[in-house]
């Protein structure tokens, strides 16, 4: 690893953000360039290699404290890191659960040999993570998972099986949830698990998806044989861990989505006005224009509603259902924003992602298609409507 970039070190924010955006467009075209010249920026290759660079270049661990090799930025500095990113262009990455779940999660309740062990690994990106946690019968309702793991001497070993497991074909570790006992309730009993992907037993098998790719997993464990070490917190209370690390998922980990949303709104806009159908520009289309309207509004005040729960996250304020509300908010606009462009594109829709002839190299198709998926990940809108009915309006069940 290199030493980080001046501008990390900036006092100023502006000053911060200036560096970076120079930054950026020098590194990301000429990262893109040493591949010789045939990266997709956003294909699986690229995104691995572009964060492998940004860890190598000294920028990961932004918000992680310095005693365990980060940059302890404050969470508007990290707003401004992936804000720029967006503009920039640079490609999601495909470690995110890693630095954006598991780190957190580790740096909250690991022991510090778990600690000393996994967050290195995670900062260099050497290691790649997924998430254990859905199962065919315990999607949206976590706790009824059946995944059993039974001590055994200095080894937990684990039978079941996860659906939906994104990256888990790339993955080396795994967050793991397990039942490991019994209680009063479904929560009690359940534990964390950080479980090696290359342990005998584990089957990894990809789901390919309407896009044509195989971002989500089915994973099977057979007589998974996890050491005892690398249990998270304590034999049966995993379900706090597990919670926390939601947390991390439905709010600030969402942020660099929201930004990146509000880049495509941008391009969006672009797309309406190059596009003429029948001698007019889409954007003049009264009901495209309303349409635009109403998502361009949708969007500012999601992000100030972000920036507002950034604001209380750096007072130590936890997200509470604003959480909820974000991922919610977050899931639904894409997809709407999605569906705007597909009939911005009008026959040009019609076309699969890989399409040669499709209009920006079928990002629009693609995203559409994959968009599909984001009212479900991370909790389904269902869920969250309960949660904020429940616990932030206080609705009875």
């Amino acid at each position: 690893m290199t030493a980080a970039p001046p501008f990390l070190f900036e006092a100023d924010d502006e000053c911060f953000r200036a560096g970076l955006r120079a930054w950026l467009a020098a590194e990301l075209p000429r990262v893109a360039g040493a591949r010789l010249g045939t990266a997709d920026l956003h294909g699986l290759e690229f995104r691995k290699a572009w964060e492998d660079h940004l860890c190598r270049s000294g920028l990961s661990g932004l918000g992680w404290p310095r005693d365990h090799g980060g940059h302890a930025l404050s969470l508007t500095r990290q707003a401004i890191f992936h804000e720029e990113c967006a503009r920039a262009g640079t490609p999601l990455a495909v470690n995110m659960i890693g630095h954006g779940i598991v780190a957190p999660t580790l740096i909250a309740f690991g022991s510090e040999a778990q600690k000393a062990r996994f967050l290195p690994p995670i900062l260099d990106n050497s290691e790649v993570w997924c998430q254990g946690y859905s199962e065919p019968g315990a999607g949206s309702d976590l706790a009824a998972l059946s995944t059993r793991a039974e001590r055994r001497g200095e080894v937990y070993v684990v039978n079941g099986q996860k659906i939906w497991t994104s990256f888990a074909n790339l993955a080396d570790w795994c967050l793991l949830l397990a039942r490991t006992g019994a209680g009063a309730s479904p929560r009690a009993g359940i534990s964390v698990l950080l479980v090696d992907m290359r342990l005998k037993g584990v089957t990894v098998r990809p789901i390919r998806q309407i896009t044509g790719e195989a971002d989500y997993n089915e994973v099977f464990l057979d007589d998974v044989e996890v050491p005892a070490d690398c249990l998270l917190g304590e034999q049966d209370a995993g379900w706090k861990i597990a919670m926390a690390a939601a947390n991390y998922e439905r709010s600030t980990y969402f942020v660099p989505r929201i930004v990146r949303m509000q880049a495509e709104m941008e391009a969006l806009v672009a797309l309406a006005a190059g596009t003429v159908r029948e001698g007019q520009r889409m954007l003049d289309d009264p009901a495209v224009r309303s349409a635009i309207t109403d998502l361009s509004l949708n969007i500012h005040a999601l992000r100030l509603y972000a920036d507002s729960i950034l604001e209380m996250a750096e007072q130590g304020v936890p997200p509470g259902v604003d959480g909820s509300s974000v991922k919610l908010l977050w899931s639904e606009n894409h997809q709407r924003l999605m569906e705007v462009a597909i009939d911005i594109l009008g026959p040009q829709a019609a076309l699969g992602p890989q399409e040669s002839s499709a209009v920006a190299e079928g990002r629009w198709n693609r995203d559409f298609l994959w968009t599909r998926a984001e009212t479900i990940l991370a909790g389904t809108s269902e869920v969250h409507r309960n949660i904020i009915a429940e616990r932030g309006l206080g609705l009875p069940r």
